[in-house]
C-alpha cells in the first residue's frame, strides 16, 4: 500500500498577491519599494503581506535580498514623507480647529497630545514604525508639529529598516511558506486594532459620563441660588417690616 505524501503542494498565488509578485519580478527591488511606498500612504494595504512576498521573490532569485530590504526601506521613507508633508500642510491651527468641532473632543485633549508628542515624539516615530496601523499615521502628527525633518527621516528610516528586515528575511527563509508570516503577523494586527477599539470605547464612555456630570452640576447651582433668593424675598422683607412697625 503506497504512503500518502505528508506535504501538500502550495497553491499558486492569485489576486492581489499575484499582482505584487508580478510587479516585483518585473521591476525587482524598485518594484518592492514602490508598493511599500503606496502601502504607507494607504494603510489598508498590509506591509505584513508585501514584505514577506519581497523576501519570497528574492528567494526565487528574482532580486537580491539585501536590495529588497534597502528598496522597501526607501519606499517606507518616501511614503512616510508624503504623510509628513500632508500633516505639515494641514498645520497645527487647522488641526485644532477641526478637533474642536469633533463631539466629545476638547481643546485640552489636543493640548495634552501636543505636550506628549513634544516630549516623546522621537520615540513615537521610531517605535511607531514597528506597530501595525500606527506605522503610517505616526507621520501625520510629526508633520503637524513640524518635527525637525532630519530627525524624522533618521528615526523613520531606522524603525522601518528593523521592521522591513524582519519580515523580508522571514519570507526569504520560509520560501513557499511565506504566508505563515502573514498569519502570525495578522494576529498582532488584530490585537492592535482590538486595543485601539477598546481605548476608544473607554474614552467615549468616560467623556460622556464627565459631560453628564458637568451638566448636572451646572443645573444644580442655579436651582440652589434661586431657592435661596426666593426664600430671602419671601421671609426676610416681611419680617423686617414687622419689626420696624413694632
Amino acid at each position: 500500500m503506497p504512503l500518502l505524501p505528508l506535504a501538500s503542494t502550495t497553491a499558486e498565488p492569485t489576486g492581489f498577491t499575484a499582482w505584487v509578485i508580478s510587479v516585483m519580478e518585473a521591476l525587482g527591488g524598485p518594484g518592492a519599494g514602490l508598493i511599500i511606498a503606496i502601502e504607507n500612504v494607504f494603510p489598508p494595504i498590509p506591509s505584513e503581506l508585501i514584505l514577506p512576498l519581497a523576501g519570497f521573490t528574492a528567494s526565487q532569485g528574482n532580486m537580491n535580498v539585501v536590495g529588497a530590504i534597502l528598496w522597501t526601506t526607501l519606499g517606507s521613507l518616501l511614503g512616510a514623507l508624503v504623510l509628513y508633508w500632508i500633516g505639515a500642510a494641514l498645520g497645527r491651527h487647522r488641526t485644532r480647529a477641526i478637533a474642536a468641532k469633533i463631539p466629545l473632543i476638547k481643546i485640552e485633549d489636543i493640548d495634552k497630545t501636543e505636550a506628549w508628542f513634544a516630549k516623546h515624539g522621537v520615540k513615537a516615530v521610531f517605535f511607531g514604525r514597528m506597530i501595525p496601523l500606527f506605522r503610517s499615521f505616526i507621520s501625520l502628527p510629526a508633520g503637524i508639529e513640524r518635527m525637525k525633518i532630519t530627525t524624522f527621516v533618521l528615526f523613520t528610516t531606522l524603525g522601518s529598516l528593523i521592521w522591513n528586515t524582519i519580515f523580508v528575511l522571514a519570507g526569504y527563509f520560509l520560501g513557499e511558506n511565506w504566508h505563515l508570516v502573514e498569519q502570525y503577523a495578522g494576529i498582532l494586527s488584530k490585537a492592535v486594532v482590538a486595543i485601539c477599539a477598546l481605548a476608544i470605547v473607554v474614552f467615549i464612555v468616560k467623556r460622556i459620563m464627565r459631560v453628564r456630570q458637568e451638566k448636572q452640576q451646572a443645573g444644580e447651582l442655579p436651582t440652589e441660588q434661586f431657592a435661596r433668593v426666593d426664600g430671602d424675598d419671601r421671609t426676610d422683607p416681611p419680617t423686617q417690616e414687622i419689626d420696624r412697625l413694632r
